[in-house]
């Protein structure tokens, strides 16, 4: 089994960011992936910040990721996002995919923002490294 085990955030202004962009759903192994990453991101000190588009809006449905394990050998998707969301990791999700899934934030999992795009701009402007899945 994977080990998900993260150190919360430093939260230092300084600390390198990472953006994981995510676009693979319940239906893709690629989802555990991107989660994965993006505990690896928080565990060395960098501050994370997911951003979901497309199917990927639907990892973090209230519910969705419950019982959810895509490969035997990974945490659960609910294991993955619960650890990075109490390590301090930021969940951003694209408004216009969670408009025509009929999200808004009461449907998502507490902590999750629906975000534009230019915030995610901004961080990639400023030197965010970035992995999309």
């Amino acid at each position: 089994m994977t080990d998900i085990t993260t150190t919360p955030a430093t939260g230092a202004d300084d600390a390198p960011e990472l953006v994981v962009l995510v676009s693979r759903g319940l239906d893709d192994e690629r989802a555990t992936v991107a989660w994965t990453l993006a505990n690896a991101g928080l565990a060395s000190g960098e501050k994370v910040t997911v951003f979901l588009v497309s199917g990927g809006v639907d990892l973090v449905r209230e519910g969705a990721a419950d019982r959810l394990r895509m490969n035997p050998d990974d945490p659960s998707l609910k294991d993955l996002i619960d650890n990075f969301m109490s390590a301090g990791g930021t969940v951003w999700v694209c408004p216009p995919c969670a408009n025509l899934r009929g999200y808004d934030e009461r449907a998502l999992v507490d902590g999750v923002r629906i975000v534009g795009a230019g915030p995610l701009h901004d961080l990639v402007k400023g030197g965010a490294a970035t992995i999309c899945l």
